[in-house]
């Protein structure tokens, strides 16, 4: 390589540290504001020049800082934050910019990057999707339990929870509160409903996408036709996260990578052992937990295997069990696509409900 370098991202500022190969010369710096623009200006000091690479942790912004790098010629390489902190040792001195710079340059120059999987572009796109989608329904959760506490705090006969759900039962249910309530109360079951509508639709068309795209892409539709319990959503999560060709060498590996493990580890009393480690992505686990508790119907293909663990252990515990057992299975499956996980097909009127229900999961480990 002529250059190599790091470059550790900030939200104000990029810091750069890179070595010329050749002279020996080294170069340290910031490009400030942090922005596209601005990169790209900073870029074009290597135009012409070959063999240039940066490394870059897989942070907050490095899709636009790799976008950039590929449109200049420059090579990105992005490094797990985890795996690159270890590298990094115990503290001994303050932890700046410059020094993680540095770090990335030296880890680079050795050949120690720890590789971050980067997907095609498409499938960042539905990573996005997915992770807007769980923002709202979280939203939508927290705007009904804002009412069910006003409601509760006025004394107001209980309300079934799916009443708040639908759009004319909450209206009906909440002009029925509405006597009982304070003229501040009504204010903010007002805001609550007013707010619970525009979320509704924002999660009604982003639904709508999500699942255009989980029937465009094979390896979603794949497992959704093959597992039970795993629906569209749930699906292109699987697909989108632990999809690709050598993506994972062992199932247990995209267990762990689920958060889904549990911890044996912790720092003197501060945590107990036993717990999920609850690393990774979140829409992933939320996912996978509505899918492991779909086992507890007794149509389920694995529910014996549920009500062992139920009976031993308890319920959580048991749907837990259930999604391991999901991600090992589609680990498996999506391995044997490879990048073909990733491709579109056209899309076809779904497989009969009998078809897809038949497949039962491979014994846990």
């Amino acid at each position: 390589m002529a250059i190599i370098g790091g470059l550790d991202i900030h939200r104000r500022q990029l810091t750069f540290d890179y070595v010329d190969m050749a002279t020996g010369g080294v170069v340290r710096g910031r490009v400030a504001p942090g922005d596209r623009p601005h990169l790209a200006a900073w870029l074009t000091r290597f135009a012409g020049v070959e063999d240039v690479s940066f490394a870059v942790e897989a942070g907050t912004g490095w899709r636009y800082v790799a976008e950039e790098m590929r449109r200049a010629g420059v090579r990105p390489e992005l490094a797990q934050p985890a795996d690159t902190a270890v590298l990094r040792g115990p503290r001994r001195k303050a932890k700046t910019d410059r020094a993680d710079a540095k770090l990335l340059r030296d880890a680079l120059a050795a050949g120690r990057i720890p590789q971050c999987y980067v997907p095609p572009s498409h499938v960042l796109e539905c990573r996005a999707l997915l992770e807007a989608y769980q923002d709202l329904r979280r939203e939508h959760t927290a705007w009904i339990q804002r009412i069910h506490a006003v409601l509760f705090h006025h004394g107001v006969p209980a309300v079934p929870a799916g009443e708040l759900s639908a759009d004319t039962r909450r209206r009906q249910a909440l002009q029925a509160a509405h006597p009982h309530l304070s003229p501040a109360a009504q204010t903010q079951v007002r805001i609550a409903a007013d707010m619970l509508d525009v979320t509704e639709g924002h999660l009604d068309e982003l639904r709508r996408q999500v699942l255009r795209r989980s029937r465009q892409l094979r390896g979603a539709r794949m497992l959704t036709q093959t597992i039970y319990g795993v629906g569209p959503i749930t699906a292109l999560a699987l697909c989108c996260w632990l999809g690709g060709a050598n993506r994972f060498s062992a199932s247990r590996k995209a267990v762990r990578f689920a958060g889904l493990d549990i911890t044996v580890r912790s720092s003197d009393t501060k945590r107990s052992p036993g717990r999920l480690s609850r690393q990774g992505p979140s829409v992933l686990r939320w996912c996978l937990y509505e899918a492991g508790k779909t086992s507890a119907r007794t149509g389920a293909p694995d529910h014996d295997y549920y009500l062992s663990v139920k009976e031993r252990i308890n319920g959580k515990r048991a749907t837990l069990s259930q999604a391991r057992r999901i991600v090992r299975h589609a680990c498996h499956l999506l391995d044997a696509l490879g990048d073909d996980a990733f491709t579109f097909v056209p899309h076809t009127a779904p497989a009969r409900l009998a078809a897809r229900r038949t497949h039962t999961l491979p014994t846990a480990a």
